[in-house]
């Protein structure tokens, strides 16, 4: 159930890469995208960003409401230090039952860490804006539970799912676009944070790599529309859920210690 009221929190970045330096001019870097794009549904969150790859981690679990994982330029296979970090906390998190939302890089970190399988797509690249189908439609989708639009960018996909996922949203290039693991984590292969003008840019930068067809298709693609501030609404919601069913639970414990064994206060 939702919320009745908008929930205020803390939501811990864990960043995963830094946007190329000529293109974060223009856009900013990834803590700067996510907070604009959650601003624009629920102003007031309180932000902590954590670079990972610079081996800044958070020394407890405790010290925001909730976490995210961005994307990244690096694939979750490659054999990094910050990498095998980064999954060990995913893991502990999702352990912890901490709220937890991993996006493209963070969607396959944490299928991983929980263990899931991750292959470089035999598909080539994602890019542009694709269109994904609910197939399944949680409580804490309010609106919008048939199909979405967001910008993607990524080569690996997650091929296994780990035991006890949800797969509530995929396609055909991406079977597996949107997971559900247990009440406190939500993963999206596509990036809500993304606007149309940094999708071009990085098109554009990777022209090259792409080559002129999915590089032309890739571009023709952001004249659709997108559902960025609907996918932030059901990320948020998800997230007041999982915080407010925590904090509920914390004060039913800390009432339940409280209590003499005769019942009495």
């Amino acid at each position: 159930m939702r919320p009745a009221q908008p929930l205020s929190f803390k939501l811990g970045i864990l960043q995963c890469d830094q946007v190329a330096p000529d293109l974060a001019e223009r856009h900013g870097d990834y803590p700067q995208m996510f907070r604009k794009l959650f601003e624009s549904v629920l102003p007031g969150l309180d932000y902590a960003a954590y670079d990972l790859t610079a081996l800044q981690f958070p020394e407890t679990l405790d010290e925001c409401d909730a976490w995210l994982f961005t994307g990244s330029k690096y694939s979750v296979l490659d054999d990094e230090p910050w990498i095998h970090r980064a999954r060990d906390l995913a893991f502990a998190l999702h352990q912890a039952q901490r709220p937890l939302i991993g996006i493209c890089f963070g969607h396959q970190l944490i299928a991983t860490a929980l263990g899931g399988e991750v292959t470089k797509s035999d598909k080539g690249w994602g890019v542009g804006n694709h269109s994904a189908k609910m197939l399944q439609c949680p409580d804490w989708i309010t609106s919008g539970c048939d199909t979405f639009r967001l910008l993607v960018s990524h080569q690996d996909q997650v091929t296994a799912l780990p035991d006890g996922a949800q797969r509530l949203a995929g396609h055909d290039f991406c079977p597996n676009d949107v997971v559900q693991i247990g009440a406190t984590t939500l993963t999206f292969q596509g990036h809500p944070e993304f606007s149309k003008d940094y999708s071009r840019d990085l098109l554009n930068k990777r022209q090259t790599i792409l080559g002129p067809q999915l590089y032309q298709s890739g571009l023709q693609s952001l004249e659709q529309p997108l559902d960025d501030q609907l996918v932030a609404q059901w990320i948020l919601t998800f997230l007041q859920q999982a915080i407010s069913s925590k904090r509920i639970g914390q004060n039913q414990s800390e009432g339940s210690s409280s209590t003499h064994p005769s019942g009495k206060t």
